[in-house]
């Protein structure tokens, strides 16, 4: 399964998202900050699954129709930053969408994620993941999982990888960096947290119109989980 998330900082990407889609031959399309009301149904083969509605810059996720259905979608508000209270860019940081695939009868879980910003602390951030984490398995209960998204994580990723893998979990980062846009705060921001699945690699993709660069996650379900849904 090959997998695209992608910050469009502030919906500035979104015209790539076609030709990124084809170019890459994505599966999932895991979108942050977009404009949910001016996002198509569909995107190079992949149909939307669902958007956050109560963010003024939202999540999206796409799955490639032919190969995927849809049994279930959950967002979660997670716990507020002083930027989300103030200037109120995203209420729902987390989109989880539960993938039926139709030819081997296996269900996972694919969400997009988007932490609180480096103005929040990184306290802050490790309560979102495993808020985020946590509700997730409700949507599917030990079914295998990726969370992908932009972590706003730059440094200390050590200890985020402790807390992640104490919650089950393995912290995956890219080849190379994947935000440029200031000079002090380049890094790595955007990689995956996964449960049940082998992670190939994580590709930086070149960089577009938005200020974070996309990355593609490659991955396979594991063994233990490759046995066909009850």
């Amino acid at each position: 399964m090959r997998v695209i998330s992608y910050n469009l900082r502030k919906h500035r990407a979104a015209t790539e998202l076609a030709e990124l889609v084809d170019r890459n031959a994505a599966d999932v399309l895991c979108l942050q900050e977009a404009d949910t009301t001016d996002i198509p149904p569909a995107i190079g083969g992949l149909r939307l699954a669902e958007a956050t509605q109560r963010n003024r810059l939202g999540l999206a996720v796409y799955f490639r129709e032919n190969t995927f259905r849809s049994v279930g979608v959950r967002s979660l508000a997670v716990k507020k930053s002083l930027h989300d209270r103030v200037l109120k860019p995203a209420e729902e940081r987390m989109l989880g969408v539960r993938l039926y695939d139709i030819d081997d009868g296996r269900e996972f879980i694919v969400a997009s994620f988007h932490a609180a910003p480096l103005t929040a602390l990184n306290s802050l951030r490790r309560h979102q993941i495993r808020a985020a984490l946590t509700e997730l398995q409700e949507l599917g209960p030990g079914l295998p999982t990726l969370m992908v998204g932009d972590y706003n994580y730059p440094v200390f990723k050590e200890n985020l990888g402790q807390k992640v893998r104490e919650q089950g979990y393995e912290l995956t980062l890219s080849d190379s960096r994947t935000y440029t846009r200031y000079r002090f705060f380049r890094g790595h921001y955007d990689f995956a947290t996964s449960s049940g699945f082998t992670i190939q690699k994580v590709t930086t993709l070149p960089q577009g119109l938005s200020d974070h660069l996309p990355i593609l996650i490659t991955a396979d379900l594991t063994a233990e989980a490759a046995s066909p849904a009850a």
